[in-house]
């Protein structure tokens, strides 16, 4: 059984078609990577999974399950978490709110217990907390738990993010751009840090990305979309070495 199996998801947009009878497997505990040219349809594909766009036309399945235009919020509590192409932080608040806020995703306290800080409430706050200092621990951001989260550096954004995304309790990461505006430093320290993820948190990861060096060095699968189509599919070493890829990417013919 595949953890996560999209078949033949279409999505349009008016006349034009963003993505066409897109198909993917992710096993438990695999890493896949989606790449393309940009405008292929990656993030959408992503928006489809994950309930900001119902598709047209396909089924989406988690662990068997029709999950097919359920709501984001609906699809995150199931156990799949995402992170953006634009980190998407509430930067006012603090590294520790950030990750608090993404707790109350599972609280089963109601409104009035919370307002009259009702016993079950107070449980439930005391575990959020030692929970989110536990996952910033882990993922080196605890003694930073109190600053502002617009005023750390870019790639301790990206792990703040992704903390967030880990705080709702996944078993399938979705991870779009990951490395996107890191230096070749901090990209080498991701791509090492999301194969901890997956070990520290039993986790199956699905990325898209634009930095090779990423993909090709933690992919166990490739899949590769071009205007939509899906051109490519298979391991790095193949995905290197097809002619459409080549000819996506650089426009000429591989052999030029």
């Amino acid at each position: 059984m595949a953890h996560l199996k999209i078949d033949s998801i279409t999505m349009q947009f008016g006349g034009l078609t963003a993505v066409k009878d897109f198909s993917l497997e992710l096993q438990e505990g695999e890493i896949i990577a989606l790449i393309g040219p940009n405008g292929a349809g990656k993030t959408t594909a992503f928006n489809m999974i994950t309930g900001v766009y119902a598709p047209v036309s396909g089924k989406i399945y988690f662990k068997d399950r029709d999950i097919t235009g359920l709501r984001p919020d609906q699809i995150t509590r199931l156990g799949i978490a995402r992170t953006f192409q634009n980190i998407r932080l509430f930067k006012e608040l603090s590294v520790l709110d950030n990750v608090l806020i993404a707790n109350h995703l599972h609280l089963k306290s109601n409104l009035f217990e919370a307002v009259f800080n009702l016993p079950r409430y107070r449980k439930e706050d005391k575990e959020m907390l030692e929970r989110s200092l536990s996952l910033l621990e882990k993922l080196g951001l605890v003694n930073l738990r109190n600053e502002k989260s617009s005023s750390l550096p870019y790639g301790q954004q990206r792990r703040l993010e992704i903390a967030r995304a880990l705080a709702t309790n996944p078993e399938i990461l979705l991870l779009d751009e990951p490395a996107a505006g890191m230096n070749p430093k901090e990209t080498e320290d991701l791509t090492e840090f999301i194969r901890q993820l997956r070990e520290d948190f039993d986790l199956s990861i699905f990325m898209i990305e634009h930095h090779m060096d990423v993909v090709m060095g933690i992919s166990e699968r490739i899949y590769v979309l071009d205007y939509g189509i899906t051109i490519a599919q298979g391991s790095p070493y193949d995905i290197q070495n097809n002619q459409r890829v080549i000819e996506a990417y650089l426009g000429v013919n591989g052999d030029a």
